[in-house]
């Protein structure tokens, strides 16, 4: 061997006739199943592999490969890892000259082949498959760096390479899950063709470059629809968690738009299986933060509400036609309503991997697709239409609230924009309970920046704030702006959603968190007045009852006015209004104990039906907080006039139970003085015919001013220029005229009887000169 060899070192040119002479002697010695002569043959190419690099390798390698082809052809599992043996130590080795001319197409398809063996003897199929899977990793070694070489990313090879190691990841050995006995130990010790298969994938991915991700993935994907393996899953979330830890991490976001695409492509599969694609991409994304989630973040979240629709309209009709065809698959509602439950929290997951501007952006996003019952928005009409609707707005605003638990923002005005902020609070008018309280937790972790939530999570009247131990820091100039901004609109929406008779436990929870939280956050003076203002507006409405609640949802409110005004008086830190507060929480206490939360908000409430007839000294009284608040520097006046929310479009685009009910909210408010009045004024009375003209008029008054615009548009449109350009002079001129009569007037004043303007001298004089005819000197001209 030593001399060949030298020979070969020598003489290289002769490399190539030694190399078809040893192919020769080795297919023959194959055939006639001389195995001993076979290795020899193989052990001499392998060091003369090994030892010329010269640049006529090239026709010796030729040899080389064919004689490994022929190896791996052979029946005898020795003889085939023999040959991929060989293969590997040629694919280690960096030739000097590239081959134009090579093709490893068959050491692709054999090498798969292989890793897919089912031998009967266990421990000779295990060796067959880990031979293929190294065999692989060779053939990628070779070719990856090499662009003269076959390319290995193209599908036709990828489609072999890639489900061939996601064969071996699959099918964990059984030996493995035996205990091995202590002779095994040090063979149980080698790599099993799971951890070898992975290895490979990993380096294979690490490998690829921005063009050659897709080719990549697209088999996974296939492979795992093939095999049903969505479904659990597992094995699905463990193949991308190695895909997205492995690829570079600029490349993250083609990965997340192919399990997009692949969502997509599966609209019609069985629920589980989509729910399977959005977990895997949930933990995608999460992976991917570190890296890049790609230019088009809308797009991924249009996706998933698309689907969130489209399972929507699943489960309302039964059928994945959505219309009148019967479908073949029958689909199950709770499995929908899991996949839908995967998707808010894959929706969740993508935005805490985001910046804060492009979270609010997504939230805006999300918002605008809530389908509301105003002018812009088309609402489906009938039983059908208002059950889609109803589960869209649900689902969107869990979306959203999953959305809004991640984000933190210390400036409000940026947080909540107003076209925002408007859309969110007309969904807390609806009728339906469950959508009112997902609106106000979705405010509630906005404006909770100092994770106090928790704290105010069950409603209580604590004698010491300080067990609470609350963080608290100034309000800010921009969060005082954003009060200024929106302050009446958040009171007006916390007032109306008080009224509504649907309220439970949960409802009041909510209510109470958020008027402690603006006080805790947001709250300036101006602010503070402005709450118990509302609060004590808020007990009105269950002292007087004029929506007929009932006899909980009044001790509730009652409740909520005491707890609230209990922890408000604690802050502000008026001993005199502490003690008013307290006295009256004691009186409620002797006499009165269902009018407090520790009796209201409990598993089995203890009420009172005799709710009109309750002593003034169980109320809080607005002359007496306004008196001692007034007394330590607060704005009095502001105290004692009693809160009434403004009446905007809202009220008669939203789905209120009547029209009539706010105007008639609107009359009699205007006329309401302090709670403790001890006759209310008569409000008007309202009649079908005033309730008739004043729905007709308005209709009638939009209905002009619509039609006058539509012709204005239309004529500035069609004209010709020529008219326009009239009509526009026209104009013109009789502006002109109108300044001209007003200057007159105000610079020419009107001639005293005498025809002079006497001075006070008594001297006559000239009629003032017009400032622009006047004469300044240089100086005073700029």
């Amino acid at each position: 061997m030593e001399k060949l060899t030298f020979y070969a070192l020598s003489a290289p040119e002769k490399l190539d006739r030694i190399g078809a002479y040893l192919s020769e002697r080795l297919i023959r010695d194959v055939s006639r199943h001389r195995y001993g002569y076979v290795c020899i043959a193989m052990e001499a190419l392998d060091q003369l592999l090994m030892a010329c690099h010269c640049q006529s390798i090239n026709l010796f390698v030729e040899s080389f490969l064919k004689m490994v082809a022929k190896l791996l052809e052979s029946e005898k599992p020795n003889l085939q890892i023999l040959g991929t043996n060989s293969f590997v130590k040629f694919a280690n080795i960096e030739e000097d000259t590239p081959s134009y001319h090579r093709s490893y197409d068959f050491f692709v398809s054999r090498f798969s082949e292989m890793c897919h063996s089912s031998h009967d003897d266990l421990d000779i199929r295990t060796k067959i498959r880990m031979s293929g899977i190294k065999g692989l990793q060779g053939v990628v070694r070779k070719t990856v760096n090499d662009e003269l070489q076959a390319n290995i990313w193209d599908p036709q090879h990828m489609d072999k390479i890639v489900p061939s190691l996601l064969f071996n990841l699959q099918h964990v050995e059984e030996a493995e899950s035996r205990s091995p006995s202590p002779l095994q130990a040090a063979e149980k010790e080698k790599e099993s063709p799971t951890e070898l298969a992975e290895r490979c994938l990993r380096e294979l991915l690490g490998r690829a470059a921005y063009g050659n991700i897709k080719n990549a993935i697209k088999p996974v994907l296939i492979h795992l629809d093939n095999h049903s393996l969505w479904e659990p899953k597992i094995f699905a979330t463990c193949c991308f968690r190695i895909i997205m830890y492995s690829i570079q991490p600029q490349h993250s976001h083609l990965v997340i738009q192919q399990l997009l695409g692949h969502l997509d492509a599966n609209s019609k599969s069985a629920a589980t299986v989509r729910a399977g694609i959005v977990e895997v991409l949930s933990e995608a994304a999460v992976i991917a933060a570190s890296g890049s989630v790609g230019p088009t973040v809308l797009e991924v979240f249009n996706t998933l509400l698309r689907q969130l629709r489209l399972s929507i309209d699943y489960a309302l009709t039964g059928s994945y036609d959505c219309g009148a065809g019967v479908s073949t698959k029958i689909i199950k509602e709770h499995e929908e309503r899991m996949f839908q439950e995967a998707v808010i929290k894959t929706i969740g997951s993508f935005a805490s991997t985001l910046p804060t501007y492009q979270q609010s952006e997504v939230m805006v996003f999300i918002m605008n697709k809530v389908p509301l019952p105003s002018s812009q928005q088309s609402i489906e009409a009938g039983k059908a239409g208002e059950n889609r609707n109803r589960l869209t707005q649900i689902m969107l605003l869990k979306s959203l609230l999953q959305v809004s638990v991640g984000f933190q923002c210390s400036n409000m005005l940026t947080a909540l924009p107003s076209a925002f902020l408007d859309r969110l609070l007309s969904s807390a008018l609806m009728e339906d309970a469950e959508i009112r309280l997902f609106v106000l937790e979705i405010l509630i972790s906005f404006i909770d920046r100092h994770g106090n939530r928790q704290k105010f999570s069950t409603i209580s009247t604590i004698s010491d704030i300080s067990v609470l131990k609350l963080k608290v820091d100034k309000c800010s100039r921009q969060d005082t702006v954003f009060m200024k901004k929106h302050g009446q609109q958040l009171y007006r929406h916390i007032y109306l959603i008080c009224k509504e008779e649907s309220n439970v436990q949960a409802h009041y929870e909510a209510l109470y968190s958020m008027l402690m939280l603006i006080s805790i956050e947001l709250a300036n003076e101006e602010v503070m007045v402005d709450l118990i203002r509302l609060v004590l507006a808020v007990q009105e409405i269950a002292q007087i009852n004029e929506d007929n609640l009932t006899a909980y949802n009044r001790c509730a409110l009652f409740a909520l006015g005491a707890a609230y005004l209990n922890l408000i008086s604690q802050l502000t830190t008026v001993p005199t209004f502490c003690q008013h507060i307290h006295e009256v929480i004691q009186m409620r206490q002797k006499e009165a104990p269902y009018l407090l939360p520790e009796d209201v908000f409990v598993e089995r409430p203890r009420l009172s039906k005799s709710l009109d007839r309750l002593g003034p000294e169980v109320f809080f009284w607005q002359s007496k907080i306004s008196e001692v608040l007034g007394g330590s520097g607060y704005n009095s006046d502001r105290l004692s006039t009693p809160y009434v929310p403004q009446l905007t479009d809202e009220d008669r685009l939203s789905k209120r139970k009547s029209i009539g009910e706010t105007i008639s909210l609107q009359v009699e408010v205007e006329s309401r003085n302090s709670p403790e009045r001890e006759q209310r004024a008569p409000a008007e009375e309202i009649t079908y015919e005033t309730l008739k003209k004043a729905i007709v008029d308005s209709v009638a008054v939009e209905e002009q001013e619509r039609e006058r615009r539509r012709q204005v548009v239309e004529k500035f449109q069609k004209a010709p220029f020529e008219e326009i350009a009239a009509h526009c002079g026209a104009r013109a001129t009789l502006l002109q005229s109108k300044l001209n009569q007003i200057f007159e007037i105000t610079i020419r004043p009107p001639p005293s009887p005498s025809g002079t303007i006497t001075a006070a001298y008594g001297q006559p004089q000239n009629h003032s000169i017009p400032v622009y005819e006047m004469k300044f000197p240089d100086l005073c001209v700029y």
